[in-house]
């Protein structure tokens, strides 16, 4: 079934109050769990915004911080803008079926700026380094933050380098900060996003978070599946290029889709309505979900992105997307709509729905 052919169901009375009442509860004051980090707090889910929420926007109190997106727009003269990005990798194994730390840590950083409509232009890199590291795992690394900085076209201009004592860092942590150019007249926000929009996703779901999964041994898996880590800028430019009118776009990593329209429908005061028939999943990342206990939609993404498009320029930005090889697999996944503001609801593939809350817990620690 085409999305088109999906009409938007009246709500009823009775279930537009549950609806409210969950949007009342879900806007309480943010209150942290309990007295110290743990895990969930860097999984993109809700401890990490109760983390945001509570302790991080406080302390710091920035317009451009409070804005929630994947960068900061800064003027700095003359009418130009710059983007300025900023991300930590901890990922465990470092190398994994279709790439690695290195990789993950050039890709993610260029995504960033990719998605906030930038043309990414430099990056720093620094590292922490446990004491005992080898030389040739540390070379390892640096040739594959080289190699990706290539393919990307982004130059890596300045960076640091700290050493930790043995057992305190895992073996090498990452974090990269990337500044990329925005073309005047871009304005990707969440207030641009109208009741009406069509949400699309450039591709498979759920691959990154699965395939470094597997890339632990933990399981007994078989499947081949390689992680999507790739630079997105040249589709995303392809799509701001191509004519229609973009609203918003975000690359969905930690918490994959799920959190992702989850931090839209709450910034943007929308309610987001998803298609689970038109779900992007691979057989064995859905298969290997299946058998784990897993929603593909809560699962990490590196080389893919979400955008939200004119409902009438629909066609036009599929097209565009189709034509770059990263994004060959595009699709639309849902709709904006004025319903449960706030909220992100699923039709399944049996004609019901369900709500599609903010990621709990941490299923899969270090995969980003």
């Amino acid at each position: 079934m085409n999305n088109q052919d999906h009409d938007t169901p009246p709500e009823s009375d009775g279930r537009k109050a549950v609806l409210t009442r969950i949007e009342e509860w879900r806007r309480r004051p943010h209150r942290l769990a309990g007295d110290f980090i743990t895990s969930a707090h860097g999984a993109g889910g809700k401890a990490s915004q109760s983390l945001l929420q509570a302790v991080i926007l406080p302390g710091f109190g920035s317009a451009e911080l409070k804005k929630a997106n994947d960068g900061a727009i800064l003027d700095v003269g003359d009418e130009s803008r710059v983007v300025l990005t900023t991300d930590s990798f901890v990922v465990t194994p470092r190398r994994f079926n279709g790439g690695s730390i290195g990789d993950l840590a050039v890709n993610g950083t260029v995504n960033d700026l990719a998605v906030m409509g930038a043309t990414p232009r430099w990056m720093s890199v620094a590292f922490v380094v446990e004491e005992g590291f080898h030389i040739d795992d540390f070379r390892d690394v640096v040739a594959d933050i080289a190699r990706a900085a290539m393919i990307a076209g982004i130059e890596i201009v300045t960076g640091d380098t700290k050493v930790v004592g043995k057992g305190a860092a895992d073996g090498i942590y990452v974090t990269t900060t990337g500044v990329g150019v925005l073309p005047d007249g871009r304005d990707l926000a969440y207030a641009n996003v109208r009741p009406g929009d069509k949400v699309i996703v450039s591709g498979s779901i759920g691959d990154h978070g699965i395939a470094v999964l597997i890339a632990r041994g933990d399981i007994e898996l078989q499947a081949e599946i390689p992680s999507d880590t790739a630079p997105v800028h040249i589709a995303t430019e392809a799509l701001l290029n191509s004519g229609a009118s973009v609203r918003w776009m975000r690359d969905p990593t930690r918490g994959g889709v799920a959190s992702t329209m989850n931090e839209l429908a709450m910034c943007a005061e929308v309610g987001v309505r998803l298609y689970e028939q038109s779900l992007p999943i691979l057989p064995a990342v859905n298969g290997t979900c299946e058998l784990l206990g897993l929603d593909p939609l809560y699962v990490a993404n590196e080389g893919k992105f979400i955008a939200v498009v004119a409902p009438e320029h629909e066609d036009i930005a599929l097209a565009a997307l189709k034509s770059v090889e990263v994004s060959r697999g595009a699709r639309v996944i849902g709709e904006i709509t004025d319903q449960h503001p706030g909220l992100v609801v699923l039709e399944t593939l049996f004609g019901g729905t369900r709500i599609v809350d903010m990621l709990v817990g941490d299923p899969l620690p270090r995969i980003c």
